[in-house]
């Protein structure tokens, strides 16, 4: 039922009733007259009663204009009746959703996706909270954590924090890595914050492009915007290797296709004129990963992989792909 409205109406519709109350049954129309109601005044008390229950709309057999009046204790009985009745029906429909999402998260994430895999995806949209589980990130790693900025990293206590963090992380004995966007190389302050992290031993690389913030942890959580154009929607926590295999698959392609930090373009090609594509090509490979994977990476064919590579071992002078891996090695190429 719709809350009644307030003031001049509200007045008119008590007085209204309480006139309908002492007559019965009337012509609504001669009494709102009687009264000198303009038929503005007369439909939204006529409304106002009608949803409060405390008149009736008139039946099939009286006449169209016939009103009858109902005790306010009989319209609140039945106004409280009505809202038991629909809040029974929401609670129904609360206990069909929860048992949806029981059977979902209990039959399709768990049972039917990967096998033995756990998957659990959290939205985190408190600041606190996302600082929060960026510190866990950090304190939990075993092994490796990987990360990507898109954006320009605040200075300051930022940074000083950042290498503290990088200094404990690289002295537990973990592999340390991070992508930043190239042109923020030219900036003096995050220039220097590049270099003393790769003096600590992370594993700083540069790209013209960086898609989205990204935070991977033991290849097996990863924390990412819910809406990379929208920072402040919050952010995505992902749990389990099955979910987040696909989010270090795009890293692993960002990392072969950026440039190791310090390094002059003319180092990183060795003084060959290869092309991003082959670059990326001879990166992928010599990191061991199988031709299926290289080609998918990089949006390509099997076929366009093989003449990509077989221009690499041309460009080299080798007859190998294990030969051509060796001197690409020998040349920091794939560092």
């Amino acid at each position: 039922m719709s809350k009644p409205a307030s003031g001049n109406s509200s007045e008119q519709a008590l007085a209204l009733y309480q006139e309908l109350r002492s007559r019965g049954a009337c012509n609504f129309g001669e009494l709102t007259a009687e009264l000198g109601m303009t038929d503005q005044d007369a439909q939204s008390c006529w409304v106002e009663l009608l949803q409060l229950g405390l008149i009736a709309e008139p039946g099939p057999e009286d006449e169209p204009t016939t009103i009858a009046v109902v005790d306010p204790e009989i319209a609140l009985l039945r106004m409280l009746a009505y809202e038991q009745q629909d809040m029974r029906a929401r609670q129904q429909r609360a206990e069909e959703r929860y048992t949806a999402i029981e059977d979902l998260a209990g039959r399709y994430m768990r049972g039917g996706g990967a096998a033995n895999a756990e998957i659990e995806v959290e939205l985190l949209t408190s600041p606190r909270r996302i600082s929060q589980a960026l510190e866990d990130l950090s304190d939990t790693v075993k092994h490796e954590i990987a990360s990507m900025h898109p954006g320009a990293l605040p200075t300051g206590e930022f940074l000083h924090e950042a290498l503290e963090r990088d200094g404990r992380l690289i002295a537990s004995g973990a592999h340390v890595r991070a992508i930043y966007q190239q042109r923020f190389a030219t900036v003096p302050a995050l220039a220097d914050f590049f270099a003393r992290q790769t003096e600590l031993g992370v594993e700083v690389r540069l790209a013209p492009v960086v898609p989205l913030n990204m935070i991977l942890s033991d290849r097996r959580f990863a924390l990412l915007p819910i809406d990379p154009e929208r920072l402040e929607t919050g952010a995505l926590l992902a749990r389990g290797p099955a979910l987040v295999r696909s989010y270090q698959a795009l890293y692993d392609y960002c990392w072969h296709t950026s440039a190791v930090f310090g390094r002059t373009e003319e180092q990183r090609r060795g003084g060959h004129p290869l092309t991003e594509q082959q670059h990326a090509a001879i990166r992928m490979l010599g990191a061991g990963m199988k031709d299926e994977r290289i080609a998918r990476s990089l949006g390509i064919s099997l076929r366009t992989l093989s003449r990509v590579l077989s221009e690499v071992m041309q460009e080299l002078g080798t007859t190998s792909r294990f030969e051509a891996g060796v001197r690409a090695a020998k040349l920091g190429w794939l560092d």
